[in-house]
């Protein structure tokens, strides 16, 4: 994929508005920020999604799984992300809930 590099500064949310929080583990940063990649941790805190159950259950997403990183850029031996890298938020029972919705990124470093 391609764009701007993601870094641990870069806004992005579940597809309910829950923020989503990286923590990076490269030693490479862009604009003050660690470059992302798929094997860091990724978690999700205030998404408001229930199942429309009776009465409606709880579930919200918790988690990222980053199913499309950079093809050719890599920090630290894994695939960087960019604002095209495809990310998909998880319940806890492990479900999928919905792409991560990149809201803001830097914009010195991009891949490919």
């Amino acid at each position: 994929m391609a764009g701007n590099t993601l870094t641990d500064q870069s806004q992005m949310m579940c597809p309910h508005g829950g923020t989503i929080t990286a923590t990076g583990t490269a030693r490479v940063t862009a604009q003050g920020g660690t470059v992302l990649t798929a094997a860091d941790s990724f978690s999700v805190a205030g998404c408001p999604f229930h199942l429309p159950t009776t009465p409606p259950t709880p579930s919200p997403c918790v988690m990222v799984v980053w199913s499309v990183p950079d093809m050719q850029c890599r920090a630290g031996q894994m695939p960087t992300l960019s604002q095209g890298s495809v990310g998909l938020c998880f319940a806890a029972t492990g479900l999928p809930q919905g792409p991560v919705q990149i809201t803001q990124t830097q914009s010195a470093a991009k891949t490919r």
